[in-house]
């Protein structure tokens, strides 16, 4: 189990709900990954994130389909590519990627809370 923290510490954490409206095979990437271009509402803008998640999805399921990601996090280089925010997901009884994703549509840029 990891330490405890505050609710002032979980705040820092933007945890945010957006849209994937573009998805592109990433083949330059160690591991099966996908592109993906994140729409979280005119507040923030399209983002974008490398994904581990080929294994339960591919570009076609995902387009239209909303997810949570930390969108604070500092930007990170992965081969020719910036990604921009973190893409939430469970592992499943082999250790592969489950989306985190809202039970119902929202409105892209909500904030977890």
């Amino acid at each position: 189990m990891t330490p405890t923290i505050t609710a002032d510490e979980f705040q820092r954490v933007d945890i945010r709900v957006g849209t994937i409206r573009r998805v592109e095979p990433f083949p330059e990437a160690r591991k099966p990954a996908l592109k993906l271009w994140i729409d979280f509402g005119p507040a923030i803008g399209e983002r974008k994130s490398s994904a581990q998640i080929t294994r339960h999805y591919d570009a076609a399921s995902l387009i239209g389909r909303q997810v949570a990601a930390v969108v604070n996090f500092p930007v990170r280089q992965i081969g020719p590519f910036r990604s921009e925010v973190l893409v939430l997901g469970f592992p499943d009884g082999e250790g592969e990627v489950v989306l985190v994703v809202p039970e119902r549509p929202v409105a892209n840029g909500g904030r977890l809370f």
